[in-house]
Protein backbone atom coordinates (compact mmCIF):
# COMPACT_ATOMS: atom_id res chain seq x y z
CA UNK A 1 0.00 0.00 0.00
CA UNK A 2 3.01 2.37 0.40
CA UNK A 3 4.23 1.48 -2.40
CA UNK A 4 1.12 2.58 -4.34
CA UNK A 5 1.47 5.78 -2.65
CA UNK A 6 4.53 6.57 -3.36
CA UNK A 7 4.35 5.73 -6.97
CA UNK A 8 1.37 7.99 -7.40
CA UNK A 9 3.20 10.58 -5.57
CA UNK A 10 6.04 10.43 -7.87
CA UNK A 11 3.51 10.58 -10.87
CA UNK A 12 1.49 13.09 -10.33
CA UNK A 13 3.80 15.84 -11.40
CA UNK A 14 4.20 14.22 -14.63
CA UNK A 15 0.76 14.05 -15.37
CA UNK A 16 0.60 17.49 -15.23
CA UNK A 17 3.89 18.34 -16.59
CA UNK A 18 2.31 16.96 -19.84
CA UNK A 19 -0.83 19.08 -20.23
CA UNK A 20 -3.41 16.09 -19.03
CA UNK A 21 -6.00 18.09 -18.13
CA UNK A 22 -9.69 17.17 -16.80
CA UNK A 23 -12.52 17.27 -19.80
CA UNK A 24 -15.36 18.09 -17.40
CA UNK A 25 -14.02 19.51 -14.03
CA UNK A 26 -12.40 23.06 -12.72
CA UNK A 27 -12.84 26.17 -14.43
CA UNK A 28 -11.57 24.77 -18.10
CA UNK A 29 -14.68 22.04 -18.02
CA UNK A 30 -16.85 25.24 -18.34
CA UNK A 31 -17.35 25.25 -21.88
CA UNK A 32 -17.66 21.40 -21.93
CA UNK A 33 -20.48 21.55 -19.31
CA UNK A 34 -22.41 24.40 -21.35
CA UNK A 35 -22.30 22.65 -24.29
CA UNK A 36 -23.45 19.36 -23.01
CA UNK A 37 -25.83 20.99 -20.79
CA UNK A 38 -28.01 22.60 -23.82
CA UNK A 39 -28.18 19.48 -26.40
CA UNK A 40 -31.58 18.82 -27.81
CA UNK A 41 -31.09 14.73 -28.85
CA UNK A 42 -33.62 14.60 -31.54
CA UNK A 43 -36.14 11.34 -31.74
CA UNK A 44 -34.39 8.05 -33.42
CA UNK A 45 -36.63 5.23 -34.75
CA UNK A 46 -36.43 1.57 -32.98
CA UNK A 47 -35.57 0.14 -29.74
CA UNK A 48 -31.90 0.57 -30.41
CA UNK A 49 -32.81 4.21 -31.09
CA UNK A 50 -35.02 4.79 -27.93
CA UNK A 51 -32.29 3.09 -25.87
CA UNK A 52 -29.62 5.55 -27.86
CA UNK A 53 -31.78 8.43 -27.02
CA UNK A 54 -32.32 8.00 -23.23
CA UNK A 55 -28.60 7.08 -22.49
CA UNK A 56 -27.47 10.51 -24.51
CA UNK A 57 -30.06 12.27 -22.02
CA UNK A 58 -28.65 10.66 -19.22
CA UNK A 59 -25.59 11.13 -20.06
CA UNK A 60 -25.87 14.52 -20.97
CA UNK A 61 -28.46 16.18 -18.50
CA UNK A 62 -30.17 17.81 -21.68
CA UNK A 63 -32.36 20.13 -21.44
CA UNK A 64 -36.22 19.46 -21.83
CA UNK A 65 -37.90 19.57 -25.40
CA UNK A 66 -39.41 22.98 -25.54
CA UNK A 67 -36.88 25.08 -23.06
CA UNK A 68 -34.51 26.50 -26.46
CA UNK A 69 -31.86 24.47 -26.25
CA UNK A 70 -28.70 26.25 -28.14
CA UNK A 71 -28.21 23.05 -30.03
CA UNK A 72 -29.42 19.68 -31.82
CA UNK A 73 -28.22 16.02 -32.15
CA UNK A 74 -28.86 14.29 -34.91
CA UNK A 75 -28.37 10.85 -35.24
CA UNK A 76 -29.09 8.06 -37.53
CA UNK A 77 -28.50 4.44 -36.18
CA UNK A 78 -27.57 1.21 -38.06
CA UNK A 79 -27.89 -1.76 -35.86
CA UNK A 80 -27.12 -5.10 -37.66
CA UNK A 81 -27.12 -8.99 -36.19
CA UNK A 82 -24.95 -11.08 -38.28
CA UNK A 83 -24.38 -14.69 -38.43
CA UNK A 84 -21.15 -16.30 -37.93
CA UNK A 85 -20.49 -19.61 -37.05
CA UNK A 86 -21.90 -22.80 -38.06
CA UNK A 87 -22.11 -25.82 -36.77
CA UNK A 88 -22.35 -29.19 -38.20
CA UNK A 89 -26.13 -29.09 -39.24
CA UNK A 90 -25.62 -25.66 -40.23
CA UNK A 91 -27.06 -23.64 -37.54
CA UNK A 92 -25.92 -20.71 -36.56
CA UNK A 93 -23.50 -21.02 -33.28
CA UNK A 94 -22.45 -17.18 -32.77
CA UNK A 95 -23.56 -13.98 -33.62
CA UNK A 96 -21.91 -10.27 -33.99
CA UNK A 97 -24.28 -7.64 -33.13
CA UNK A 98 -22.87 -4.09 -34.54
CA UNK A 99 -24.32 -0.83 -33.46
CA UNK A 100 -22.99 2.33 -35.49
CA UNK A 101 -23.75 5.88 -35.18
CA UNK A 102 -23.47 8.88 -37.71
CA UNK A 103 -24.44 12.06 -35.59
CA UNK A 104 -24.20 15.31 -36.07
CA UNK A 105 -24.09 18.11 -33.88
CA UNK A 106 -26.35 21.29 -35.34
CA UNK A 107 -26.25 25.05 -33.93
CA UNK A 108 -30.34 25.00 -33.60
CA UNK A 109 -30.21 29.08 -34.41
CA UNK A 110 -28.02 28.65 -37.37
CA UNK A 111 -28.31 25.37 -38.58
CA UNK A 112 -24.67 24.94 -38.81
CA UNK A 113 -23.29 21.87 -38.55
CA UNK A 114 -20.29 21.83 -35.74
CA UNK A 115 -19.54 17.84 -35.60
CA UNK A 116 -20.19 14.99 -38.15
CA UNK A 117 -19.01 12.14 -36.99
CA UNK A 118 -19.61 8.36 -36.30
CA UNK A 119 -19.50 5.98 -33.29
CA UNK A 120 -20.08 2.39 -32.72
CA UNK A 121 -19.28 -0.96 -31.27
CA UNK A 122 -19.93 -4.54 -31.41
CA UNK A 123 -20.70 -7.66 -29.16
CA UNK A 124 -20.48 -11.25 -29.90
CA UNK A 125 -23.73 -13.49 -29.06
CA UNK A 126 -23.55 -16.91 -28.27
CA UNK A 127 -26.78 -18.71 -30.18
CA UNK A 128 -28.01 -21.87 -27.58
CA UNK A 129 -30.71 -23.97 -28.08
CA UNK A 130 -32.76 -21.90 -26.20
CA UNK A 131 -34.82 -19.24 -28.24
CA UNK A 132 -35.60 -16.94 -25.22
CA UNK A 133 -31.73 -16.94 -23.80
CA UNK A 134 -30.35 -16.04 -27.62
CA UNK A 135 -33.40 -13.00 -27.63
CA UNK A 136 -32.32 -11.84 -23.99
CA UNK A 137 -28.57 -11.70 -25.31
CA UNK A 138 -29.25 -10.07 -28.03
CA UNK A 139 -31.46 -7.54 -26.13
CA UNK A 140 -28.73 -7.18 -23.76
CA UNK A 141 -25.73 -6.76 -26.06
CA UNK A 142 -27.99 -3.96 -27.30
CA UNK A 143 -28.53 -2.30 -24.44
CA UNK A 144 -24.65 -2.32 -23.59
CA UNK A 145 -23.91 -1.13 -26.99
CA UNK A 146 -26.15 1.28 -26.82
CA UNK A 147 -24.70 2.93 -23.83
CA UNK A 148 -21.24 2.25 -25.39
CA UNK A 149 -22.24 4.80 -28.30
CA UNK A 150 -23.58 7.13 -26.00
CA UNK A 151 -20.30 7.28 -24.24
CA UNK A 152 -18.54 7.71 -27.56
CA UNK A 153 -20.95 10.56 -28.91
CA UNK A 154 -20.63 12.40 -25.20
CA UNK A 155 -16.98 12.22 -25.09
CA UNK A 156 -16.45 13.51 -28.89
CA UNK A 157 -19.22 16.36 -27.87
CA UNK A 158 -16.96 17.39 -24.67
CA UNK A 159 -13.59 17.31 -27.06
CA UNK A 160 -15.35 19.37 -29.30
CA UNK A 161 -16.57 22.03 -26.72
CA UNK A 162 -13.36 22.17 -25.07
CA UNK A 163 -11.53 22.90 -28.15
CA UNK A 164 -14.05 25.17 -29.86
CA UNK A 165 -13.00 27.43 -26.87
CA UNK A 166 -9.37 27.23 -27.63
CA UNK A 167 -8.00 30.02 -30.00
Amino acid sequence: MKRALILIALAAPALTACGLQPLYGGPQGASARAVLGNVDVAPIQGQSGWLVTQALRDRLNAVPQGAGPQYRLDIVLDDQIIGLGTRRDDSISRERRTLRARYQLVDATSGVVLVDDTAGSDAGIDVVDSEYATIAAERTALERLSGIVADQIVARLALYARRAETP
